[in-house]
């Protein structure tokens, strides 16, 4: 974006005598700024106020290569399937496409929306793939096998803590490019962006309780 706006300075540099930039020119570059922050403030804002500011995680979508490394990392196992910040819902939908019965946990109304409306598009039953307009934070998992999470590194640490109550021996954590500190990571696939790191909570829960000052 950056060396796309220099090149229409200098072009117009060109064509203006003087040094100072062309008011309407000025106008319209600060209109198209202003409608670009405009929409990406509507995916990536809504709900962040229902959200205690430590906890705040701004949307970003899963590439393709790292929902495929998910599910590399979920290959052989069944049951239901928790999506933590779903946003578009492709987690979510290639997860079900596997077998999964999955739900995606999304406090941007707005996504949950354009997800909703993807999955009646697609024919997607609700028993496989629903979408809820829900803080995640203050919802029990412990209901789910399978969670799969891309926040942020500084929420991590707090939600492994929640995840230690709540979820079962035989649930498998997914964390997607920022994994949990402190947690022995049962695998991962992919490099760089696009890693994902598999937690197993009953190795997770064995190897914290050898480690001294650690409540599991």
């Amino acid at each position: 974006m950056e060396d796309t706006i220099e090149v229409i300075l200098q072009d117009h540099s060109r064509v203006l005598s003087t040094d100072r930039p062309h008011p309407a020119f000025s106008a319209c570059l600060g209109a198209l700024f202003t409608g670009v922050y405009g929409v990406w403030s509507l995916f990536a804002t809504p709900g962040f106020r229902r959200v205690p500011w430590r906890l705040k995680v701004p949307y970003l979508p899963s590439s393709k290569d790292q929902t495929l490394n998910i599910m590399k990392l979920l290959e052989g196992r069944t049951g239901r399937l928790a999506d933590l910040g779903s946003g578009d819902g492709r987690v979510v939908f290639t997860a079900s496409s596997a077998g999964f019965r999955c739900t995606g946990f999304e406090i941007n109304s707005i996504l949950v929306t354009y997800a909703r409306s993807k999955a009646h598009w697609r024919g997607v039953p609700s028993g496989q793939a629903t979408f809820v307009n829900k803080d995640f934070w203050k919802t029990d998992l412990s209901a789910y096998n399978n969670v799969t999470a891309f926040l942020a590194p500084g929420v991590m640490e707090v939600l492994g803590e929640k995840l230690l109550k709540e979820l079962p021996d035989d649930a498998r954590v997914i964390a997607c490019r920022f994994p949990f500190p402190d947690w022995p990571q049962e695998s991962s696939a992919g490099s760089g962006l696009d890693q994902a790191f598999a937690y197993d909570m009953g190795s997770v829960r064995s190897h914290l309780r050898k480690e001294p000052n650690t409540a599991v």
